[in-house]
């Protein structure tokens, strides 16, 4: 479906494979896209510039929502912590320590802010099926429950139209693959691992569902890994 170009989105997007084929998405059902990454003193904040790069590719409007201060008080995660990234599958039980408390509950919330404030009729976010294990904020209970309590919190002052989208919540990340295969995503220009290095580390949780979602997929994996 192709919408009126003054149709307004606001997605969140951190840079990696799935909210940058969000994006894609977006822009080829018609979207005037406002791409928002946000900084929450994540150690691998290098995804930040891959989905800067994604906004100039789109022709979008993008900006860094800095709430790094708050990194120090979700204390116990890999990602805000100086604490050893686990490698492995995410179905392991060591990929908890990856959970960043109600992450993506405050994500979203900013993104509604911005979403009234520039009158845009949908909220986008890349969660998946791959993230239902682990990830409390990414299962479809809790998206059909944000949608909801976000109409009440913005009644009278949104769009009447405006609410929550998550096209992959029950899609595998092989899946958003494929879709970002036929949409031309340029997969190299996108970040996943945890580690923040100067190449994926081919360890970590993330590094791993990326290569497995490119060989289910039949997708090319364009990714230069460590190891």
């Amino acid at each position: 479906m192709i919408f009126d170009e003054s149709t307004k989105a606001v997605a969140i997007v951190s840079g990696g494979l799935d909210s940058v084929t969000l994006a894609y998405l977006l822009k080829s059902e018609g979207y005037d896209l406002h791409l928002l990454s946000i900084d929450y003193g994540q150690r691998h904040k290098k995804e930040i510039s891959f989905a800067k790069r994604c906004a100039e590719r789109l022709g979008a409007t993008f900006d860094v929502v800095d709430i790094s201060g708050i990194g120090r008080l979700l204390s116990g995660s890999a990602l805000t912590e100086d604490v050893e990234v686990p490698h492995g599958h995410y179905a392991a039980e060591n990929m908890a320590v990856t959970v960043v408390p109600n992450r993506n509950a405050i994500m979203l919330s900013m993104a509604y802010g911005v979403a009234v404030a520039r009158n845009a009729s949908l909220v986008a976010c890349a969660v998946h099926a791959g993230d239902h294990y682990v990830y409390p904020d990414c299962r479809p209970a809790f998206i059909e429950a944000f949608g909801n309590m976000q109409r009440f919190a913005v009644e009278g002052f949104s769009d009447p139209d405006l609410h929550l989208y998550a096209p992959f919540l029950h899609k595998t990340k092989a899946d958003i693959a494929k879709v970002g295969a036929a949409l031309g995503v340029p997969f190299e220009d996108t970040w996943s691992c945890y580690e923040g290095g100067e190449l994926h580390c081919g360890l970590c949780g993330t590094c791993n569902e990326r290569q497995e979602a490119f060989q289910v997929a039949g997708v090319p994996d364009p990714t230069e890994y460590r190891e």
